[in-house]
């Protein structure tokens, strides 16, 4: 009995694949439309919309699985909901198979999470846990500048901002409903959402 409650008050701090949903609202709850035609068509898909963000998730599932450890690591490190850094993860860099020598965006962006070097002073192996916390710290930072910018938004809704935030910058997000005006494609944040919640239904 002691240990069963043992267990339980550990998944109760720690959050279960099933159950974790971090410190920063629910990713299940947040609204999306999905991938943009122009985030689609590149990857050879004839439609768009969340039915896009969840096919390039899944095609990105193979070599996510191979990170999965130190993203549900540094996501209770964190309390960031693990699928979430997946989903960044695949929007930047398709878990990482990309990248050339772990560098993408003409030279800019490194790592599996793309922290732009113009930036942010770039820590561990591209593929490194250190290099996730650090991006996952950045995002951090970006949920909690929507919050203390909107605080009459949800957790929920900051938590989408602050992953739009987390491509176009704070000063980005200006209001919920076209906080994606100005991120690449114009999509971010609704093809992350979308693209987390495939990655919600597995294992993350």
């Amino acid at each position: 009995m002691l240990l069963t409650l043992m267990i339980l008050g550990l998944a109760a701090l720690f959050g279960t694949s099933e159950s974790q949903t971090g410190c920063y609202g629910n990713i299940n709850n947040i609204d999306t439309t999905g991938a943009s035609c122009a985030t689609a068509s590149p990857e050879g898909l004839s439609y768009c919309g969340v039915a896009a963000s969840e096919k390039i998730a899944e095609r990105d599932l193979y070599n996510m699985n191979k990170y999965k450890t130190i993203i549900k690591s540094a996501g209770a490190k964190k309390c960031v909901d693990p699928a979430v850094i997946a989903a960044i993860i695949s929007r930047e860099s398709h878990a990482g198979t990309i990248l050339l020598n772990g560098w993408g965006d003409y030279g800019y962006g490194f790592g599996l999470m793309q922290v732009d070097r113009r930036y942010h002073t770039v820590v561990g192996a591209w593929n490194s846990e250190e290099h996730v916390l650090q991006g996952t710290g950045i995002l951090v930072s970006m949920i909690q500048g929507v919050q203390k910018k909107f605080p009459g938004w949800t957790k929920d809704q900051q938590l989408k901002g602050g992953i739009s935030a987390y491509n176009a910058g704070l000063g980005n997000v200006q209001t919920y409903p076209n906080m994606d005006i100005g991120t690449t494609h114009n999509d971010y944040a609704n093809d992350v959402v979308a693209r987390a919640k495939y990655y919600k239904r597995n294992g993350y």
